[in-house]
Formats: C-alpha cells, sequence, structure tokens
C-alpha cells in the first residue's frame, strides 16, 4: 500500500481548491470552510495550482481577435485590411460613423502626398469626409470618379460637398464630374464623352493614383443614396434583380460573382469600367452594414479592393463563407 507524500498531497489539495475556485466560482472564504484552511492558505494552494500547471489561464484580447480576422481576410484576397471593432448592440449608424473615422485616419496617414485621389460619392464616403484631418498634398488634385445628376437634381450640392471636404482637408483643387449618374440613352454618353471638357475629366480618372469608395447595394437595411435618392426608375430596379446585381461601385453595377457583362445599366452609367478600377494603385474601400455582405465579397471577386476598411462583424461573416470565384 503507498503512502501519499507531502508533494503529493499539496498537490491534490491545491487541485481541489483550484476546482472551487476557477470551476465552481466559490469565493476564497467559501473554500477555506469547505476545507478547513486558513484564506491565506487556500490562496497559496490556488497559486501552487497554477506554479505547477494544474492551471493555465488565458486572456483573450479583442483586439487580437481582430487582427486574427483582418488577417485570414487579407491572406484569402491578397489585400490590406483594417477591421474596426464595435461593442455589441452598436447602431449602423455608429458602425458607419467608427468604420469612417478609421478610413479617413489610415488614408490620410498613409498618403503620398503628390497622389491624386479619386471620389466615389456616396454615404460612406461622405462620412469618411467628415473625419479627414488636415494634411496638405502637393501637385495633387480631387477627382470626381462618376456623375451625380439625375431628372431632379443637378446632384452639384451632395456630391459637391463631399469633394470639397476632401478639397480643404487636403489643400488641392477639385475636379468635378458634371453628368448624369446614369444616362437615359447609352448613345448620348457616348457622343458626350467625346468632348473635350468631358474628356478631360475621364483621362484624370485614369490617372489618380488612390480611388477612394464605398459600396452601393440594393439589399442594404439603409438604401445606399444611388438607390434612394431618385437615380433608378422602377423599371431600372426590376432589370437588376432581373440581372442578379448585389452591388455598385461609382454606379457600375455587378453580380456576387464580381461580373459586370450583360447588366444593361452599365452602359448608361457614368462611372469609370472596372478594368480602369483595377488599374488604380491604391483602391481604398470602406463598409460597415452588414446587409452589404454581399455587394462587399462582389467587390473583392471583381478584384477592385487593395484595402479595406470593415466593420468587425461583417468581416467575421464574411471569413465565415466560402470564397466566391469569378471577376467580369
Amino acid at each position: 500500500m503507498s503512502i501519499e507524500t507531502d508533494h503529493e498531497a499539496r498537490a491534490r489539495d491545491a487541485l481541489h481548491a483550484a476546482q472551487l475556485y476557477y470551476v465552481q466560482d466559490q469565493t476564497m472564504e467559501q473554500i477555506a470552510a469547505e476545507m478547513k484552511l486558513s484564506r491565506s492558505s487556500v490562496s497559496r494552494l490556488i497559486a501552487h495550482a497554477r506554479e505547477i500547471g494544474l492551471v493555465e489561464i488565458t486572456v483573450h484580447s479583442p483586439q487580437e481577435a481582430t487582427s486574427v480576422v483582418a488577417r485570414r481576410l487579407s491572406e484569402r484576397y491578397g489585400i490590406s485590411v483594417h477591421v474596426v471593432s464595435t461593442p455589441p448592440r452598436t447602431t449602423d449608424a455608429e458602425r458607419l460613423e467608427r468604420t469612417a473615422r478609421t478610413a479617413a485616419h489610415v488614408l490620410s496617414t498613409t498618403l503620398d502626398p503628390q497622389a491624386s485621389i479619386g471620389i466615389a460619392w456616396g454615404a460612406t464616403v461622405s462620412a469618411i469626409a467628415r473625419h479627414l484631418p488636415t494634411k496638405r498634398l502637393r501637385e495633387s488634385q480631387i477627382v470626381q470618379m462618376n456623375g451625380a445628376a439625375n431628372e431632379s437634381t443637378s446632384g452639384i450640392s451632395y456630391s459637391g460637398a463631399i469633394l470639397e471636404r476632401f478639397g480643404q482637408a487636403f489643400g488641392t483643387d477639385v475636379q468635378q464630374f458634371p453628368v448624369p449618374a446614369l444616362f437615359d440613352d447609352p448613345h448620348t454618353k457616348q457622343l458626350l464623352w467625346r468632348e473635350r471638357s468631358i474628356r478631360r475629366v475621364v483621362d484624370a480618372q485614369a490617372r489618380v493614383q488612390v480611388f477612394v469608395f464605398g459600396l452601393g447595394s440594393p439589399q442594404a437595411d439603409v438604401p445606399s443614396h444611388v438607390y434612394a435618392g431618385g437615380y433608378l426608375t422602377g423599371e431600372d430596379l426590376r432589370m437588376l434583380l432581373r440581372d442578379g446585381v448585389v452591388g455598385d461601385c461609382a454606379t457600375v453595377f455587378y453580380r456576387l460573382d464580381g461580373s459586370t457583362s450583360g447588366i444593361e445599366l452599365n452602359d448608361r452609367s457614368s462611372g469609370p469600367s472596372f478594368d480602369v478600377i483595377r488599374r488604380i494603385p491604391r483602391r481604398l474601400c470602406a463598409v460597415s452594414s452588414l446587409s452589404k455582405i454581399d455587394a462587399l465579397r462582389g467587390a473583392l471577386a471583381a478584384g477592385l479592393i487593395t484595402e479595406l476598411v470593415v466593420e468587425e462583424a461583417l468581416a467575421r461573416r464574411v471569413v465565415e463563407l466560402p470564397l466566391n470565384a469569378g471577376r467580369g
């Protein structure tokens, strides 16, 4: 018959105390009463349990978990990712503001002073503009990437205010694009693109080094401006549904696999083609709403994004879903 050593007895008591403390959530005083020991003896037993490896304590950092999600997204899509943490029960408006604030900081702190910046107007980019710190650029300009007019408004008051905030923050000139967001007739667009005044802006769009944009979505809980601002008729919306559209970038519409071919509305769009967008060296996209998950997946599949600022819950959901293929 084996005799328990003092070392074994101490280890047994340490395990018992640790189980009561960590597993059953008892207080030191309760454990001391049960084991008929002093509180200080119980404390030493619990410390001993940690020292000999009976107890391992792991601290899970939200920042570390966020970094893991960012790394997985980055590795999957070959892009730079900034994940924006938000507390539970945060409103959509607050998620947008937090994401926009991060995007504004990322853009400003890493911007080449000579880089021209292309802007696609929208609620997300408007929020980014509100949070831009002042940073003076040299030999640069802000370029509007798609028109903003429709049959009821010139769009200047909306898109112009966004461009102006970028221009003021970076101390540089603004190049507006005074055309409709969507033409009634694609032939009108083709003719207008031959005009020297319009051609000058289109050429400037092709030369931008940085493109800042959000994503529109017909499925968003809060409708994107292009879907709620009188730009699309009922027939247009039916066409988008028929064509399987999940989102738009600068009023160019795409499917979940990133394809754009055969989407009739794109023939009337004033936005740059995806081939033009993909030639821009830095393409920073900000997305905050979980309801835009398909729009984000489509944009990633299309290869539109080189740098993503994304709200945490949305980022986690994208990581959980399978990689969708396709580009067009």
